[in-house]
């Protein structure tokens, strides 16, 4: 077995210790358990944290839960064991038990910490750690410190994971004694001896972290959708590797996280036409662009308007909009307002972030895996034929009234490159009726400065367009001491969200009752709708549809008498600047992604496609009451949905229509991505459409 080697004090700057390969692997089995253990206990952590998600399903489904996160557990472990995997070849690092003990306390705290973060932001986002981690700290440090020093207890958090770290040291300490040889142990083994077993131990780690014995890839994201729960199988995940893998992708620089093309250019670009072209619509440069056409809407189809009005509300849920068939009178002043006018009922965001929702908005452009965050991106500074060019082009005066500070998503630099010149933030208003310190004033004083703006540009005499963003019903929903409304309760952890959105409802009410009084009233198409939506305990497929599901609402002169109360057509935000020019008037030439859904043809019951924010690469067709959901990697699944009073969503297993709607989405996403990466999206040879400013 070879002569056994003396460690002295010196040489490991530690107490005298005779390693073997043995003890080593004893210590090493005894932190992996320990590690576990620590796993499996934030997953218990995360479960009863978000156990209002919990519902009807049953027990054994979170039990089979539990066993696939252990899969997934096990390959983040490897990670933190490798070193003590690879001490094996040598005596010194083997016996350097001081230093293990200090990287499995590092590696663990860690984990730890992000184990705690992440406890709220599943509650928030219903995802485990993802891109949006990258997202925020990209961010204005200073906004994203006071987000979550005021909307959590950061003190509590950080006191009880020092504790922690101090226990999980003393655990491994412990372990360190437990394991180690005795002085007349036995002798250690010949390197050539040791190696060949460290090889060995190197191949289990190889096997245990691969998570499956199947040929092909190795446990992925998709392994863990094993149940009808959503919860469930987001429990089944480990937020410490989702993270590491959104950042491969995030900071990649293939760009991992684009979808490669799946289908013939050709085939794919003519899916997409079909899909989005109408009768009354001509393409124009169809060998360079995708979907460029003109577009003369009918005569009989326009409203008597000449300014437009885009309300974009933050976090406005269409689960809980009264109009929308939610009980609890959260939107009483929305819920008012939809009888005056054209209330879309299946309405979708294009993503679950205030970022997917302006550009999706206001540029038409859809939300894309790996372009998430396409106003920060070198793509984004594309002239995309959204509303700024197609209004500035016919010399519509124009203003942006937020409540925040426009640095955030690179909000100014993208509006001002697409052709907006106004922008009033958080740094305009004077002695306004309550400030965040986050965030920036409240919605009654963004309202209250959209009023006094828009009467502003009425006074100019030209035709305006602007665009009213609201931010109160965002983490840390800090609102007025004295609140105008009634704080909802009886909703457990949604109560604050839920008074926040109530509290936005009211000052959208309010900006309607000024806005009446005004004299451009009688001629503007003000559009209502939700950046996105947010959680509810009733989880809708894998995509999470109560997250995605928005009011969207056009209040203008006449649009009743000429297009009914509501419409259950499926559509989303990429749809809405088609639908104001066709109420506009006039031929204008663009690409939008989208269709003027008051102009579709008969039986024609829309579609839209979805995607989460963040780096969780899962996307969504909805066409009427069906919705195929199809990851990046693992099996598609279709369903029939419901939204309204009762919401449902059954699973339907290979039905007829899979392949069809397969094969729009897959071309949707190609198509638009290839138009992105070609700068083909909305320009002409380099500079925006002169005809129409498309």
């Amino acid at each position: 077995m070879g002569q056994p080697e003396v460690i002295s004090e010196r040489q490991t700057g530690m107490r005298l210790v005779r390693p073997t390969v043995a003890s080593h692997l004893t210590f090493t089995l005894r932190a992996t358990l320990a590690l576990m253990v620590m796993f499996s206990l934030l997953r218990l952590a995360l479960f009863i944290y978000n156990r209002d998600l919990v519902g009807n399903t049953p027990t054994s489904t979170f039990f089979e839960a539990f066993i696939t996160g252990m899969r997934f557990d096990i390959r983040a472990v490897v990670y933190g064991i490798a070193p003590l995997v690879f001490a094996i070849a040598s005596a010194r690092a083997m016996a350097a038990r001081g230093v293990w003990r200090i990287w499995l306390t590092i590696f663990a705290s860690i984990t730890l910490f992000l184990g705690v973060i992440e406890l709220d932001f599943y509650r928030e986002f219903h995802q485990r750690l993802n891109s949006l981690v990258f997202q925020y700290m990209s961010e204005d440090p200073k906004t994203v410190m006071s987000m979550l020093w005021y909307g959590f207890p950061v003190v509590r958090y950080l006191l009880a994971w020092t504790v922690a770290t101090w226990v999980l040291y003393q655990v491994f300490k412990r372990i360190d004694l437990a394991s180690r040889p005795s002085v007349a142990g036995p002798q250690l083994a010949a390197w050539y001896l040791r190696v060949p077993v460290m090889l060995l131990v190197v191949v289990v780690c190889v096997v245990a972290a691969r998570g499956t014995l199947r040929q092909g890839p190795p446990l992925r994201w998709g392994d863990a959708f094993t149940t009808e729960s959503m919860f469930a199988n987001q429990l089944g995940l480990n937020g410490t590797l989702t993270l590491i893998k959104a950042a491969e992708s995030r900071f990649s620089e293939d760009r991992d996280n684009i979808w490669k093309a799946s289908l013939p250019v050709d085939q794919a670009r003519d899916i997409v036409r079909s899909m989005l072209l109408m009768s009354d619509e001509k393409l124009v440069d169809a060998d360079e662009a995708a979907i460029r056409r003109d577009y003369t809407p009918p005569a009989d189809g326009t409203l008597p308007v000449k300014n437009v009005v885009v309300i974009l509300m933050e976090s406005f849920a269409g689960r809980y909009v009264g109009a929308l068939g939610a009980s609890g009178n959260i939107t009483p002043y929305f819920d008012q307002l939809s009888k005056e006018g054209l209330l879309f009922t299946r309405y979708f965001s294009n993503g679950t972030h205030t970022h997917q929702g302006m550009f999706a908005t206001m540029a038409c452009f859809p939300n894309l895996p790996g372009f998430e965050y396409l106003m920060q991106t070198p793509e984004g500074g594309h002239k995309f034929s959204g509303l700024p060019q197609l209004l500035s082009a016919r010399h519509f005066e124009d203003v942006y009234v937020y409540n925040g500070d426009f640095a955030w998503d690179n909000q100014s630099g993208f509006f001002s490159n697409q052709g907006m010149t106004t922008f009033v933030g958080r740094n305009d208003f004077v002695n306004p009726v309550f400030s965040d310190p986050t965030w920036g004033v409240s919605d009654q004083d963004m309202f209250a400065r959209g009023n006094e703006e828009l009467d502003k540009l009425e006074a100019s005499g030209k035709p305006f367009y602007a665009l009213l963003q609201t931010l109160s019903n965002h983490t840390p929903y800090a609102l007025p001491k004295d609140l105008p409304v009634e704080k909802v309760t009886g909703n457990g952890n949604l109560d604050e969200h839920l008074t926040a959105m109530r509290y936005s409802d009211w000052a959208l009410g309010q900006f309607f009752e000024k806005a009446k009084k005004s004299p451009y009233y009688k001629d503007t198409l003000f559009v209502v709708v939700g950046d996105h939506g947010f959680g509810a305990p009733d989880q809708l497929t894998e995509m999470d549809l109560h997250r995605f599901n928005v009011p969207m609402l056009f209040i203008a002169p006449g649009i009743q008498q000429k297009f009914g109360a509501s419409r259950d057509i499926v559509g989303t935000q990429v749809d809405i600047v088609p639908t104001i020019m066709g109420r506009l008037g006039g031929e204008v030439r663009h690409q939008c992604w989208g269709r003027d859904l008051l102009n579709l043809p008969a039986g024609d019951k829309g579609f839209g496609v979805i995607k989460p924010s963040g780096s969780e690469q899962v996307v969504a067709i909805i066409s009427d009451n069906r919705i195929l959901v199809k990851p990046k990697e693992g099996d598609i699944r279709v369903y029939d949905y419901k939204l309204g009073a009762s919401p449902r969503a059954d699973r339907i297993d290979q039905p007829a229509d899979q392949e069809d709607l397969r094969k729009r989405l897959e071309s949707f996403i190609q198509t638009a991505t290839k138009s992105l990466l070609d700068n083909t999206a909305g320009v002409v040879d380099g500079k925006p459409d002169t005809k129409s400013g498309g």
